[in-house]
C-alpha cells in the first residue's frame, strides 16, 4: 500500500519541483528589467529547491544578481523567513 502511494504522488512531486523552479533566479527573465520585491519574495520561497538544483548546474542561481536593490533584498529575506518558519519555531516550544 505504501509503495502505491509513492507511485501515485511521485509525478505530482516532480511537476511541483519543475513548476517552483521555472521562475528561479539566474534565468533570462530578468535581463531587461531588474527583479523587484515580489520576485525576491518568490526567490526566497524557492531557495531550498534552487540551492539543490544549483549544486548540479551552473544555469540556476539562488540569488538574482540583476535586482532592484533593497526592495528585492527585503522580499528575499521575507520569503526565506516565511518558508523556513522564521522565529516562530522557538516560541511555540513548551518549556517544563
Amino acid at each position: 500500500m505504501k509503495h502505491s502511494l509513492i507511485n501515485k504522488w511521485l509525478p505530482f512531486f516532480i511537476f511541483a519541483i519543475f513548476f517552483l523552479t521555472s521562475c528561479a533566479p539566474g534565468n533570462i527573465q530578468f535581463d531587461e528589467a531588474p527583479a523587484g520585491f515580489l520576485a525576491g519574495l518568490w526567490h526566497g520561497f524557492i531557495s531550498l529547491f534552487t540551492f539543490i538544483i544549483s549544486l548540479f548546474t551552473n544555469e540556476v542561481g539562488i540569488y538574482e544578481v540583476n535586482n532592484s536593490g533593497w526592495s528585492y533584498n527585503l522580499g528575499f529575506i521575507l520569503g526565506i523567513m516565511i518558508f523556513y518558519g522564521g522565529g516562530t519555531k522557538g516560541s511555540s516550544r513548551k518549556w517544563n
